[in-house]
């Protein structure tokens, strides 16, 4: 993920307003590896900014998603999560905690099949797997 500064510049570029609510949600973005959802998000900003609205923080999320610098996941976890990491890579997804991993994994190309078969062109796979953390213990 870019910067705050760096993110703070493409939303100006882009047309969009900047505001510190805006900075604040960059800067609690950036480096966070935990694939937080909105609430998440809010809870960190309303900490230091306490008039922060639920609506500013998913406006803002779904304008960088837009905007290509995060990308919004349907993990089956009962709220959206929103990656930093843009970059080609795949998801481990506990299912006891709702703790969501990056993982980097090959993957064989699924859009010639899809496209053979339905006619239908891929723009993105991802693999989601499910199972345990280390925290939550491999028993079932």
């Amino acid at each position: 993920m870019h910067t705050p500064t760096e993110l703070a510049d493409a939303f100006r570029a882009s047309g969009r307003k900047l505001t510190p609510q805006r900075e604040r949600i960059f800067r609690v973005l950036h480096g966070n590896h935990a694939h937080p959802t909105a609430e998440a998000v809010h809870a960190e900003v309303v900490a230091d900014m306490p008039t922060v609205s639920l609506r500013t923080v998913y406006s803002t999320l779904h304008d960088l998603a837009e905007m290509g610098e995060l990308v919004q996941l349907d993990l089956g976890t009962g709220s959206a999560r929103f990656d930093p990491n843009v970059a080609d890579h795949h998801h481990l997804v506990c299912d006891a905690c709702g703790l969501v991993q990056d993982i980097d994994l090959e993957v064989p190309p699924f859009d010639r099949p899809a496209r053979r078969a339905a006619g239908f062109r891929v723009d993105t796979t991802q693999v989601v797997l499910r199972g345990r953390c280390a925290s939550c213990g491999v028993a079932r």
